[in-house]
Order: C-alpha cells, then sequence, then structure tokens
C-alpha cells in the first residue's frame, strides 16, 4: 500500500499541472508504484492468492489507461512510458 508521502511524489513527479490528480499520466504512476510494492510482497508471500488477484486487476487497469492514452495522445503515450520505463 502507498503511504500519503510516496502517493504525493508520485503524483509530483507525473503530473502536467499544479493540480493535476486525474489524468491518465499519473493514473498510471500511481498503479505503476502500486505494482511494484504488490509485486516485491508476493515474492515474500507466494501463497497470497487475494493479493495476487489484486495485482492482476491492476495490471489490467494500466493497460486499460495505457490504451486510452495511446489512441488520444501518442506523444504523451510515449513520454510516459519512456518515464516509467514501461514496455510494451
Amino acid at each position: 500500500m502507498l503511504t500519503r508521502t510516496k502517493k504525493l511524489k508520485v503524483v509530483k513527479d507525473a503530473a502536467i499541472h499544479d493540480k493535476d490528480t486525474g489524468s491518465p499520466e499519473v493514473q498510471i504512476a500511481l498503479l505503476s508504484k502500486s505494482i511494484e510494492e504488490l509485486t516485491s510482497h508476493l515474492k515474500k508471500h507466494l501463497k497470497d492468492k487475494h493479493s495476487r488477484r489484486g495485482l492482476l486487476q491492476m495490471v489490467a487497469d494500466r493497460r486499460t489507461h495505457l490504451k486510452y492514452l495511446e489512441s488520444n495522445d501518442k506523444k504523451r503515450y510515449g513520454a510516459i512510458v519512456k518515464k516509467l520505463g514501461l514496455k510494451k
């Protein structure tokens, strides 16, 4: 789970403008950070099937946001993929 300070840092890094909290870039960045943390949790706790299901839901949600951004604005899509180190 992301703490408030981690979440604010991620939002600040990915935001388009000062009060941006809901753009696809911010949502993708937050999901990516949550996915990273949950992945490290699942490496320690191999039998945690409920968290694994949540991880798969987050990955699917991030993929949906990426598809939306790719179809609407290729430049922003390329920038966020490059910034977060995501591969298609």
